[in-house]
């Protein structure tokens, strides 16, 4: 038999410390770029965006990659990337962790939307009250600290 796969995952990591350093100008070229990382993995990318503190991907990976090690080549990668064409020059990296969390293909539209529609949404709500409201919507539990 073959191997089947739909696994979508929704990836969501911050800038160090949640600096607001993700300069909108720079926008197609840092998304392009973590784009083209996923591709050359062969992973299917349905929607990434940004606002100035942090990052959301919605993708579907080759079966033979792990999650881990496709959200260290993207934040390397991007790093090296952003330093090598001197861009973002506030820029310090990124948090230590990440989110990723898998999503059912019925609410694979919902989420492209609500990716989409990042800078609206950020008017209203800043990155740590979203991502606890994902982390609880998911039945995470966590400790505020290791969020902080």
């Amino acid at each position: 038999m073959s191997t089947f796969t739909q696994l979508l995952y929704h990836i969501v990591f911050s800038t160090k410390n949640r600096e607001r350093t993700l300069h909108d100008s720079y926008r197609e070229q840092l998304l392009g770029y973590i784009c083209g990382l996923l591709k050359n993995k062969q992973a299917h990318v349905y929607r990434v965006n940004m606002v100035e503190d942090h990052i959301h991907i919605l993708c579907s990976l080759h079966r033979s990659d792990c999650i881990a090690d496709i959200v260290k080549l993207i934040k390397n990668s991007a790093t090296i990337m952003i330093k090598r064409e001197g861009i973002l020059p506030d820029f310090h990296g990124w948090q230590n962790g990440y989110g990723a969390f898998t999503v059912s293909w019925t609410e694979r539209d919902a989420l492209i939307d609500y990716i989409k529609h990042q800078i609206e949404h950020h008017k209203h709500e800043d990155f740590l009250t979203e991502f606890k409201k994902i982390l609880d919507a998911v039945g995470i539990d966590y400790k505020d600290a290791y969020i902080q």
